[in-house]
């Protein structure tokens, strides 16, 4: 390919043929051969110089120059050259300067078998290159698809795939429990990730994944893939049970019978992909507590209490219909969760009574121990609605009198106790701070109470630094998917009701201080 014998068009034939075998451009090739060149090049006219190849595009004759740049005083004479040099060697360009470049040309000479094979192997080199960048081009494309292929063999419990110019996994933990798989079967699978490294790319497949069950729908139901059905969410327990909650765009259409078809006729070609997982399919709503009623089915809710702050959920219900609402091993409840994405807490009416009865009994005790109050005074405050001593210093003496029994004066003394209690409390937790050594940046953070910044102290974050690398679940708690199962993460200001807005503020709050330090 090297040699002074190859016929110019031949050359650019072989450039023409790799392209279109190997599917890559055609200039990349041109440009490996130049390199390939020019390292040969290099081989026979020594590496002092500076050497350019160049191959001319349509003609395909291969030119080899050497560079020499215009300079005031010489100290590399194999890459630099006098003006006066420069122009008697040039006399055609008059407007030659210094800092400009003058090229010589060099003869056409057969660069030899080892030189040759170099610049074979630079360009073999840039190629295989050039094709793992188009095919993990390819492959990135279709990340989020649905992609079909033979299994190639079973490693460790994984799962190889041939998918035509690449392979896929599908990891141990991807698969759905109890599949049998075996080598030369066609199989179908999500791709989740394509990530490439040093060997070319790995493409990642899941049976598993939610979406897996999403495509397999949008690849069934016409109204899906036109975009007149949306699917809202989908939580799945591979190979066993899953949710999926679709909504319509169009009032007219009932998105669950289009997704079941006609006896069944769509959604059954689902489950048999999925190895027979029972898949239930909820009409989405905005009305929060009847989406949770129809993901629980078939249990029979009587009330929903919904705590917005805290993204959790109580469902009351009789003793009867606690075992449908959980589900065997906890999975209707659990995948009820993951749908509607809050955490579901399920109780029979009887262990909601219990609760109310403990809460309220616990409200009461606060303020008869700390208000100093008798045991009446203290149950009506909370009946009427009077949750925590705050609430009571920072209530006007008519927001107490008109509870019926309580006159001005005793009001008044409420309110005057409550303030001193938390002024007491205050002090005392001042005191706790600074035995603790929580540091005065942090103290003086804004949005940031006295009873929270001894939580963080008592778990060692006792800096503003400290606080600034935090992250949002840290601080309120959350929730993570492990290999499927969804796990609670505890916040350390958990307890305080923060939002994940308000937390997200003290957070950055921090932030902006320390950078800015």
């Amino acid at each position: 390919m090297l040699n002074r014998g190859l016929d110019k068009q031949e050359l650019l034939r072989i450039v023409d043929s790799v392209a279109n075998e190997k599917s890559i451009d055609k200039e990349l090739i041109l440009s490996s051969m130049e390199s390939a060149i020019q390292k040969a090049a290099y081989s026979k006219f020594g590496f002092d110089n500076e050497i350019e190849a160049i191959i001319d595009r349509e003609k395909g004759s291969i030119k080899i120059q050497k560079v020499l740049r215009i300079v005031e005083k010489v100290e590399d004479a194999s890459k630099e050259i006098l003006l006066k040099d420069a122009i008697s060697i040039d006399k055609k360009n008059e407007s030659l300067k210094v800092g400009d470049k003058i090229y010589e040309e060099l003869p056409q000479v057969d660069f030899g078998r080892i030189a040759a094979q170099s610049a074979k192997q630079v360009i073999s080199q840039r190629v295989k290159e050039a094709e793992k960048t188009r095919q993990f081009n390819d492959f990135i494309e279709k990340q989020g698809q649905i992609l079909s292929g033979i299994i190639k063999r079973l490693e460790y419990g994984n799962v190889i795939v041939d998918l035509g110019r690449a392979e896929g996994i599908i990891r141990k933990e991807e698969l759905i429990q109890r599949e049998i798989l075996k080598n030369g079967d066609r199989v179908k699978a999500y791709c989740y990730e394509v990530k490439r490294d040093n060997k070319g790319h790995q493409v990642f497949l899941s049976r598993a994944h939610p979406q897996f069950l999403a495509r397999l729908f949008f690849q069934e139901v016409p109204e899906i893939y036109e975009g007149v059905i949306e699917i809202k969410t989908v939580s799945r327990d591979p190979g066993s049970r899953a949710k999926i909650c679709v909504h319509s765009k169009d009032s007219s259409l009932d998105p669950v019978g289009a997704c079941v078809g006609m006896r069944g006729s769509r959604v059954q070609t689902v489950v048999n992909e999925l190895q027979g997982e029972k898949i239930d399919i909820i009409k989405w709503t905005e009305d929060l507590p009847t989406l949770v009623a129809e993901s629980l089915s078939p249990a029979e809710i009587q009330k929903v209490l919904i705590d917005e702050q805290n993204k959790r959920i109580d469902v009351i219900l009789t003793e009867e219909n606690l075992s449908k609402a959980i589900g065997r091993r906890g999975q209707n409840v659990r995948l009820a969760s993951k749908l509607i994405n809050y955490e579901i807490d399920i109780l029979t009416d009887k262990e909601d009574s219990e609760r109310r009865q403990a809460e309220f009994k616990e409200r009461s005790q606060n303020f008869i121990k700390n208000l100093e109050v008798d045991e009446t005074l203290g149950q009506l405050l909370v009946s009427e609605n009077f949750q925590t001593i705050e609430e009571i210093a920072q209530s006007k003496t008519d927001d107490i009198s008109k509870i019926e029994g309580i006159e001005d004066s005793t009001a008044g003394e409420l309110i005057t106790r409550a303030k001193e209690y938390l002024e007491k409390e205050k002090l005392e937790i001042s005191s706790k701070l600074k035995e603790l050594g929580v540091e005065d940046s942090l103290i003086n953070l804004k949005g940031m109470t006295q009873g929270m910044l001894v939580v963080l102290g008592e778990q060692n974050i006792k800096k503003l630094k400290d606080f600034a690398e935090l992250s949002s679940d840290e601080i309120i708690g959350g929730m993570d998917e492990i290999k499927g199962k969804r796990i609670k993460i505890d916040g350390y200001l958990e307890d305080f009701a923060l939002t994940r807005e308000e937390a997200d503020n003290l957070i950055m709050a921090a932030r902006n201080i320390v950078f800015k330090d």
